[in-house]
């Protein structure tokens, strides 16, 4: 890596003074705090222990973005690297010496914020500690190598090669939500609330890869600003309109959680009739 010499003040105002990249931050900031505030609300009289476990892992997101957007905005988690020969934008970076804008902070929101997705979703479906630790060890994996493919700099191809790990990781990520948790929602009796969600999170994490490859990562055939709200857009779903779904549906079948076997259910029980905690 090749970080090119710019200060945090110089880098803040580099995103200040292009609007459209500054709102895709601010935007976030602004909706993951009434999101957190929204989400302590619904969660005041929640009583079962699986419910109030699924409330928390699930207001870790906004906690997580509201502080990484911080980063970003700020400029403390954001880098202008050289790109490596063959890059599209080797040497034409806005930044200096030609760096491009590589707000790596991101990464870190997707470490910290997607596990506590996966454990609120495992959590639903009655999930067992294997494949929740499975996804979530897959998950952090998938974030980190991605985090490795923006990072390097020393050679076009092994970035690629780092973005293919990440994928990798992400497969297995997609195979537990599409396979195991379908069928383990099956037996918990929350395949309705779960389908929805699992088709929300697969549809929209499908759009990060993609949206890497195409920005300024990738084959910068997409500008910084379109990159940024591409991210940031999938966010706000992803996360925060998934939360509201997921918390509004525990709040009302609070029953239906607290009548899941204890410990991480479905597949202890396997097809038992379900037990009050």
């Amino acid at each position: 890596m090749v970080p090119l010499e710019m200060t945090q003040t110089e880098i803040f105002q580099f995103i200040q003074d292009n609007a459209l990249l500054s709102a895709s931050l601010w935007v976030n900031i602004a909706l993951a705090g009434l999101s957190i505030l929204l989400f302590v609300y619904m969660g005041r009289n929640v009583e079962d222990p699986r419910a109030q476990l699924i409330f928390v892992a699930t207001l870790m997101v906004p906690l997580v973005s509201i502080s990484s957007y911080t980063g970003l905005v700020s400029g403390l988690t954001v880098s202008f690297l050289e790109m490596p020969a063959g890059h599209a934008l080797a040497g034409a970076g806005a930044g200096p010496e030609g760096g491009v804008f590589t707000p790596w902070g991101r990464y870190l929101t997707w470490a910290f914020s997607t596990p506590m997705i996966l454990v609120a979703l495992g959590l639903l479906a009655g999930s067992n500690l294997s494949k929740l630790f499975t996804a979530v060890v897959a998950d952090v994996g998938m974030c980190v190598t991605g985090l490795a493919a923006a990072l390097t700099t020393s050679s076009l191809l092994l970035r690629w090669v780092w973005f293919a790990i990440s994928c990798a990781f992400f497969v297995v990520v997609l195979y537990i939500l599409l396979a195991e948790w379908a069928r383990d929602a099956e037996v918990a009796g929350t395949a309705d609330i779960f389908n929805t969600l699992k088709v929300l999170t697969v549809v929209l994490w499908l759009g990060y890869p993609i949206f890497w490859a195409l920005g300024a990562e990738g084959l910068a055939v997409l500008d910084i600003a379109i990159t940024s709200w591409a991210y940031s857009g999938m966010d706000i779903i992803a996360k925060y309109l998934f939360a509201f779904l997921l918390l509004r549906w525990v709040v009302e079948n609070e029953r239906t959680v607290a009548d899941m076997a204890s410990g991480l259910g479905s597949a202890a029980r396997s097809g038992a009739t379900p037990a009050d905690d």
